[in-house]
C-alpha cells in the first residue's frame, strides 16, 4: 500500500516562512520523480514544483519561482517544500505526488500517487 503523508502546513503571516514535508512508504520512490501541487477553493489543482528523481532537476511554476525550493532526501523517502516570501495568493491545500517515471511532467494527471493534503493559509 502506498501511501504519502503531508505535514507542515499552517497559518503564516504574508511574506513568512513554511516548510512542508512528504513522508512516502510503501515501496522505494528514489526512481521516480515527485512533485507539489496546490489547489485554493474554487480553482483547479496546479502545479507548483517537481523535482527529478535524483534530485538534479527541479522545475517551478512562474508564481513559486524564486521562492520556493523543492528537494528530496531518497535515503528517508521525504520530499519537501520550502516556501518563502508567502504571499495571500499561495493561500490553498498543497498536494505531494508520485509519478511512474523520472522526469517531471506538470500535469497532474500524469501522477499515481497523491498525499491527502496540507492546509496553507497566509494572512495578509
Amino acid at each position: 500500500q502506498v501511501q504519502l503523508v503531508e505535514s507542515g502546513g499552517g497559518l503564516v503571516q504574508a511574506g513568512g516562512s513554511l516548510r512542508l514535508s512528504c513522508a512516502a512508504s510503501g515501496r522505494t520512490f528514489s526512481s521516480y520523480a515527485m512533485g507539489w501541487f496546490r489547489q485554493a477553493p474554487g480553482k483547479e489543482r496546479e502545479f507548483v514544483g517537481g523535482i527529478s528523481w535524483s534530485g538534479d532537476l527541479t522545475q517551478y511554476a512562474d508564481s513559486v519561482k524564486g521562492r520556493f525550493t523543492i528537494s528530496r532526501d531518497n535515503a528517508e523517502n521525504t520530499l519537501y517544500l520550502q516556501m518563502n516570501s508567502l504571499k495571500p495568493e499561495d493561500t490553498a491545500v498543497y498536494y505531494c505526488a508520485v509519478r511512474g517515471g523520472v522526469m517531471i511532467r506538470m500535469r497532474y494527471e500524469e501522477y499515481d500517487y497523491w498525499g491527502q493534503g496540507t492546509q496553507v493559509t497566509v494572512s495578509s
